[in-house]
């Protein structure tokens, strides 16, 4: 069996499947990768041992390169003759079921972790509800990564109920428990990246890991944390994620706020995101739309309640009460008050951070997932074998 999987950017690669290829090989798979060009790839092949092959794909609706990416992805599928070409991410998702279509291979899945165009207007969003659909029609199965993506999926009757399907309880990979453990954090490693960082002792952290743009909520998340700041001292909000300007930039005002704010602490993109849970109190996650978000399984796995949007995937992790707080979307007094609520009922965030872990590990752990793919993976190969 020889499986092609590809992402848009080679971040997806690095982070988002990390170990999955080495899982699938582990069990006789052949695997080979593909995304476009980016400074992660020297890794990425160091550490699977694999080759990744590079597309002209980019994030942005272009047409003429877009064209181009669909003719090089056709050409290395006539070359390498997968078995199963599967995509994640929706620029690879298009471009690589179609140029899997046209060169006749029998599998041909996709993952679906978001959907942008729910924040999209007008023409760009018949635009992306169109290449959506293509998709789609073009892959023998898809797979949202979560149950409330499924049932947007199916509302949007964007294609049949038997051509989709959750695997395992949800996730694109699953999360590590044993390598998200708080337990591997000694008290004197906190206390060092704490002074690092400016973070007193009795300062409470509220910590937000992702990428720093407007459908993630930080507008509101730094507009809350203002607000609160103004009533509560000893507070710190630690946001772990890069800054997109190109795509979906933040307000100026926020962008002010976060240079400017001295209990604002913006790390940047960091390639391991445990040591910042770890000094962390708890993750506040108001996107307005997600997938199932890794953030907050990692979070959940690192011992951390979370207050989150009562979106699909995060309110599939969550449990209003139980490992964290539900709010609405795009709500910054409700952000507030639940920031406010964990920062002073104790007693309640002890019992909300108590389940965090357990919750993580019985239903999202990553061997749970990777195998259910697998299975998956065998499942689709066979049958296409017998209609051959």
């Amino acid at each position: 069996m020889k499986l092609l999987r590809i992402t848009t950017v080679p971040i997806s690669l690095q982070k988002l499947l990390k170990g999955q290829p080495q899982y699938m090989m582990q069990n006789g798979i052949e695997v080979v990768l593909a995304s476009a060009e980016g400074k992660e790839i020297p890794e990425i092949e160091k550490t699977t041992g694999l080759k990744v092959h590079t597309l002209p794909l980019t994030r942005k609706i272009s047409p003429l390169t877009d064209l181009k990416a669909l003719w090089h992805t056709y050409k290395l599928i006539k070359k390498e003759k997968p078995d199963i070409v599967h995509t994640h991410t929706p620029k690879a998702g298009i471009v690589g079921m179609l140029a899997a279509k046209l060169a006749g291979v029998p599998v041909r899945m996709h993952t679906v972790a978001g959907l942008p165009l729910l924040e999209a207007k007008s023409f760009k969003r018949k635009i992306l509800n169109f290449v959506e659909k293509l998709t789609y029609a073009s892959a023998t199965r898809v797979y949202p990564n979560s149950y409330g993506l499924e049932k947007i999926i199916l509302d949007l009757k964007f294609l049949p109920k038997n051509k989709c399907q959750v695997i395992a309880n949800g996730s694109s990979n699953g999360i590590d428990t044993s390598h998200f453990n708080p337990n591997l954090f000694s008290e004197a490693d906190k206390q060092a990246l704490r002074k690092e960082l400016g973070i007193n002792k009795d300062d409470f952290v509220y910590i937000f890991v992702g990428r720093l743009v407007g459908d993630k909520g930080i507008n509101e998340l730094v507009t809350a944390f203002i607000n609160l700041n103004k009533t509560k001292e000893n507070i710190k909000l630690l946001l772990v994620g890069p800054f997109e300007e190109e795509l979906d930039p933040l307000n100026n005002e926020t962008l002010k706020e976060i240079k400017s704010n001295k209990n604002i602490i913006s790390v940047g993109f960091k390639q391991d995101v445990r040591p910042y849970f770890a000094i962390s109190d708890i993750l506040t996650f108001p996107s307005y739309r997600e997938g199932l978000p890794n953030v907050v399984l990692q979070a959940g796995a690192m011992g951390l309640p979370s207050i989150v949007t009562d979106i699909n995937g995060s309110n599939e992790i969550i449990t209003d009460g139980k490992n964290g707080l539900i709010i609405p979307v795009k709500d910054v007094n409700a952000l507030k008050n639940a920031m406010e609520r964990l920062i002073t009922n104790q007693k309640l965030r002890q019992n909300l951070a108590s389940q965090a872990r357990p919750l993580i590990q019985n239903r999202f752990d990553q061997k749970l997932v990777w195998q259910a793919i697998l299975n998956e993976y065998k499942r689709l190969t066979n049958s296409a074998k017998i209609k051959k």
